[in-house]
């Protein structure tokens, strides 16, 4: 191990936190919190992501514990509610409740049709009304011809944007000619070899970048450069110290014309920190987060899952010393 081993150089404590909601077909939210000279930064990659995936997830934890961030440019930042594969009336109650004025939609949730994806999308423009933004995320469930028959029948409720409606880039660039709906890229995006193939192929309106999948705040400012796309900040479902990543990455933008998707700590059933980024009249302030100690005693994991999140930070590691 490198003298830069996160597992053994300052504090790291694993989380696992139960969700409000099934999503990515996970009922429960696991990860690291480390601990530097700078902070604290997250390391949550999904239990599917292997390490090379996963150490992208670790630069970006360690930049936060031991860099820090780019000076912002802004101190608050609008951001959207999100609104899982739920029945409309709950779909409904959620976006009343939230006190945003952006929602995104899941759609193309297994096992459900393209009328129970109109009916939730229905419910959240009643919600909003007429002047409020409202985009939908497939995360790539559909192949093109599926993709555009489902657009043409949501885009009367005067979508923002389709998130991630088809899995590669090239698929996007074919469904980009068939539909009006403005497209946005993250899957294809972020799980990329290169996250900046994005540039040039006309594939996409806008990008969505996650600061742990694309390996820091940094990494993404990059790729927003490169690409000349509107972005939108958007989380990985993290505790209130991922999210503070994500802030910082919005206030470091240039511009930021949409909303963000980092409202998303209302998802779980509880947080790592007191005071946590739970947005207030639709935004988020842009600050760092602490872990209280009390709070990371009560989302503790238990050793067995301590031992598996110790062995993918070393196997995360390993993939950054090798360079």
């Amino acid at each position: 191990m490198s003298r830069a081993d996160p597992v053994t150089a300052g504090s790291i404590r694993v989380f696992d936190i139960p969700m409000q909601v099934r999503f990515r077909g996970q009922v429960r939210r696991q990860g690291v919190l480390i601990e530097g000279p700078a902070g604290w930064g997250e390391f949550s990659p999904f239990p599917e992501y292997d390490a090379t995936v996963s150490a992208r997830w670790l630069a970006a934890a360690l930049e936060a514990a031991r860099s820090g961030w780019p000076a912002p440019v802004r101190s608050s930042i609008p951001v959207n509610t999100a609104v899982p594969a739920v029945g409309a009336e709950q779909a409904h109650a959620m976006v009343a409740a939230s006190g945003c004025r952006t929602a995104k939609v899941k759609v193309a949730e297994a096992g459900q049709t393209l009328a129970d994806d109109i009916e939730r999308v229905e419910a959240v423009r009643d919600a909003l009304g007429g002047d409020g933004g409202l985009r939908v995320d497939a995360n790539a469930a559909w192949d093109v011809d599926a993709a555009a028959t489902a657009l043409r029948e949501l885009s009367r409720f005067d979508l923002e944007y389709a998130e991630q409606p088809v899995r590669t880039l090239e698929a996007m660039a074919i469904l980009r000619r068939k539909v009006d709906v403005p497209l946005a890229a993250d899957e294809s995006v972020r799980t990329a070899a290169d996250p900046l193939r994005i540039a040039g192929l006309e594939a996409a309106d806008i990008v969505v970048l996650k600061v742990q999948p694309l390996g820091g705040v940094r990494a993404c400012l990059e790729i927003a450069e490169a690409c000349g796309l509107p972005v939108v900040v958007s989380s990985a479902v993290e505790t209130s110290v991922g999210i503070a990543a994500g802030l910082a990455l919005a206030a470091a933008l240039p511009a930021l014309p949409y909303a963000c998707g980092l409202g998303t700590l209302t998802l779980l059933d509880a947080d790592v920190c007191t005071g946590s980024l739970v947005p207030a009249d639709g935004a988020l302030p842009v600050r760092r987060a602490t872990p209280d100690p009390a709070a990371l005693d009560a989302v503790a994991a238990d050793t067995t899952t301590c031992d598996g999140w110790r062995r993918r930070l070393q196997a995360a590691q390993a993939v950054l010393d090798a360079g």
